[in-house]
């Protein structure tokens, strides 16, 4: 077998960050843009609704398949690649 469990899970921690920077912003509307006063004196660039779920939602289905894409390059040897040494 290609790797352990804890080389994927460490590679799949490593894409799901990488792809929650992407995500977050998409879709993102600041109060400024949205012409709404900042309750309490906040900044006006910050979002109106954020969506945090859904972005963290959104970024777990990614990962979970560019991590298996990693898998299925792994271990079909798509890519000469030494195995992690355990």
């Amino acid at each position: 077998m290609i790797g352990t469990i804890v080389f994927y899970v460490s590679i799949f921690f490593v894409i799901w960050w990488t792809v929650l920077f992407v995500v977050l912003p998409l879709g993102v509307q600041s109060h400024h843009e949205a012409g709404i006063e900042v309750p309490g004196g906040g900044d006006p660039g910050s979002p109106v609704d954020p969506k945090l779920k859904k972005k963290f939602l959104t970024t777990t289905w990614i990962s979970l398949g560019l991590t298996f894409l990693v898998w299925v390059v792994l271990f079909f040897h798509l890519v000469n690649a030494p195995a992690p040494q355990v």
